[in-house]
């Protein structure tokens, strides 16, 4: 159902995109979002949007470096990645619910992608 593809090895102060291609019903992922995992860390919440209107939310860790959009004809949402940081570098997964009130459980989320691996060296 998704597809996570985009990771790679970057220097500090670079920049990746992810792209995240999804299928199947509309109402089940109708919200997108991301997650990282470091090494030897929990998994963490990085950035959500919904596929319309323009509600996106983002980690303090991210805010104003990391972008989320998407592309409904390609039923592809993205995630640029800017002024990368060493602490940036994770196995990044993107995941999919339907609408609610909560967007960080990551219980709430149906569907996930196998993750890519990023990483930023110094």
């Amino acid at each position: 159902q998704l597809q996570a593809s985009g990771g790679g090895l970057v220097q500090a102060g670079g920049s990746l995109r992810l792209s995240c291609a999804a299928s199947g019903r509309t109402l089940d992922r109708a919200f997108m979002a991301w997650f990282r995992q470091a090494p030897g860390k929990e998994r963490e919440f990085v950035g959500g949007k919904t596929w319309s209107g323009s509600d996106t939310y983002y980690s303090d860790s991210v805010r104003g470096r990391f972008t989320m959009s998407g592309d409904n004809v390609k039923n592809t949402m993205y995630l640029q990645m800017n002024m990368l940081k060493p602490e940036d570098t994770a196995v990044y997964y993107c995941a999919a619910k339907s609408y609610g009130p909560t967007f960080r459980v990551q219980a709430d989320y149906k569907y996930w992608g196998q993750g890519t691996l990023v990483t930023v060296s110094s």
